[in-house]
């Protein structure tokens, strides 16, 4: 018995009818069998986060999209510089920030 060829390359197709979304925060939480990242956006000064999306996935799935993430990560900042981290004393306060205007500063995360 011989194993199926790996494919070469695979096309990536999106529909006419996608739409993008911007979220600045990530609620991550999982199961046995399944990884959910909810994806929302917090208003500066808002204490509701509206999620715009849900994915789900398998474990093998969520540790290849880390490992795909922190390569690309690291592409990113070797062409466009380290990317700054706020001063935060909480896990959202790190991943929930305003632009900068002035200056960057972090949301304050809802009590």
């Amino acid at each position: 018995m011989s194993l199926p060829k790996k494919p070469t390359s695979t096309t990536i197709e999106t529909s006419a009818d996608l739409e993008s979304v911007y979220t600045n925060l990530v609620r991550i939480s999982h199961s046995p069998a399944d990884f959910v990242m909810d994806f929302a956006h917090l208003l500066p000064g808002g204490e509701v986060a509206t999620v715009k999306a849900r994915m789900l996935m398998t474990p093998l799935t969520a540790k290849l999209l880390l490992n795909a993430l922190t390569e690309n990560i690291a592409r990113y900042e070797t062409a466009f510089g380290i990317i700054d981290k706020p001063l935060s004393s909480s896990a959202l306060g790190e991943i929930t920030y305003s632009p900068p205007t002035n200056s960057r500063s972090p949301l304050t995360p809802p009590k």
